[in-house]
């Protein structure tokens, strides 16, 4: 009775808002910055080579911070993981506004980058110890439904801002809003234990982690990380010259990744986070094929699609690993995320050879100008209905796999 009495709160509300906010200034981060992109470069005489550069820097602190987060929280906590998000943003953030130098910028990104992989660190395994079943997987597409979310609420305010003749220093100083929300609401916090004994020690994580299910799970997320953010990347200049509006797309397929995970939970709760896995695969297919083949405002039925298939993969993803192998514990969902982020990265000049290939395909053909942007881009995106091609295989696979495990799972979440 009276270790009940001494044991700490813990407000998971609270600590769910405070980490939907990290969140926000995660993806103000991504989009903002992307809209100011222009404006750095003119003021500051950067080349498109040192903006590349900059904004690497967001990538690469993003998985650093996820991988030693993981590995460090059961031994800190997630409380001064926080903490030190909340530095690196902050600092991250005025240096960006004061620095005035392309190695200050430099060193800025990199901060906000560690600053992001470490609410990714923090959030995902208090998420997953706080709320247990169709609860946790609710709450964790619902905590990652703010990454498009935020992207629409900061691309908006960075576009009405720069019409407004706004500048971008007045811009990178709203990110600091849900910044300091996040500080407040998780100020004197306690954070939940552990569900599971083995998920607090390093070598249980280990051990969980090099099972056959796990390693599985790394490949798949490498896919569902690049079906994802791959086309994102190069779908808005093809579609350009096809008579969309790359905006309304982005904002499009944003849009409805925010609101399909704000329903996450739901089709959890019916199909399992394998159904929804293997559904999704199905659905990105559809979207990239079509992305390829047509164009106009059938180019917005394709994004729909799209949006509807990528939408589930990064929260599921990560939700699979804390429901069905729980004993990774908080170290087994940042490495799941790294290789996400991780698997974008390598990728990147793969496609960038895909498009070079197809760009000196459609030359030989004679094609020049808008058309011959147009049909390479088309071609390489249609190479890229391979990953979640392969994917629909890979979770036809898991499906049976978990389905015919299902009484063993629950006996090792009951441990």
């Amino acid at each position: 009775m009276e270790n009940t009495a001494s044991a700490p709160v813990i407000n998971d509300k609270r600590l769910f808002y405070g980490s939907c906010f990290a969140l926000i200034t995660t993806a103000l981060s991504f989009s903002i910055r992307a809209g100011i992109l222009p404006q750095l470069g003119e003021e500051l005489s950067l080349t498109a080579e040192q903006l590349g550069y900059i904004n690497s820097m967001w990538f690469l602190g993003f998985p650093i911070s996820m991988v030693i987060g993981g590995l460090i929280y059961h031994k800190i906590g997630g409380k001064i993981i926080m903490q030190f998000a909340f530095f690196a943003h902050a600092i991250g953030i005025i240096m960006t506004i004061y620095s005035g130098s392309y190695t200050g910028l430099l060193i800025s990104t990199l901060l906000i980058g560690l600053g992001n992989g470490c609410t990714e660190a923090a959030c995902n395994p208090m998420i997953a110890d706080a709320y247990e079943g169709n609860k946790m997987s609710k709450m964790m597409n619902r905590f990652h439904m703010w990454f498009p979310g935020g992207i629409v609420i900061g691309s908006i305010v960075s576009e009405v801002m720069t019409n407004m003749g706004m500048s971008w220093e007045s811009q990178i100083w709203v990110i600091m809003i849900p910044t300091l929300i996040y500080a407040y609401l998780f100020f004197g916090q306690s954070w939940p234990k552990a569900k599971v004994q083995e998920a607090a020690t390093l070598m249980g994580n280990l051990k969980a982690m090099i099972s056959p299910l796990f390693l599985f799970m790394i490949a798949c997320m490498a896919l569902t990380a690049i079906t994802e953010f791959g086309p994102q990347q190069w779908v808005g200049l093809i579609l350009s010259k096809s008579g969309a509006s790359p905006m309304i797309i982005l904002a499009l397929v944003t849009g409805i990744m925010a609101v399909a995970r704000y329903f996450g939970g739901d089709m959890v709760h019916k199909f399992d986070q394998t159904g929804v896995l293997l559904g999704s695969a199905v659905l990105a297919t559809i979207g990239i094929y079509l992305f390829s083949t047509q164009t106009g405002a059938m180019a917005y039925v394709s994004a729909i699609f799209f949006a509807l298939g990528i939408a589930y993969f990064w929260p599921n993803m990560i939700g699979f690993i804390a429901d069905k192998i729980p004993k990774s514990g908080a170290l087994g969902m940042s490495i799941i995320g790294a290789v996400g982020m991780f698997s974008t990265s390598i990728f990147q000049p793969i496609i960038g050879s895909w498009i070079d290939a197809d760009k000196a395909e459609a030359a030989a053909a004679g094609l020049t100008g808008d058309e011959l942007e147009l049909v390479s881009g088309q071609a390489t995106l249609e190479t890229m209905t391979l990953f979640p091609g392969i994917l629909i295989v890979l979770f036809t696979i898991l499906y049976f796999w978990i389905k015919n495990r299902k009484p063993e799972v629950a006996a090792a979440g009951a441990s």
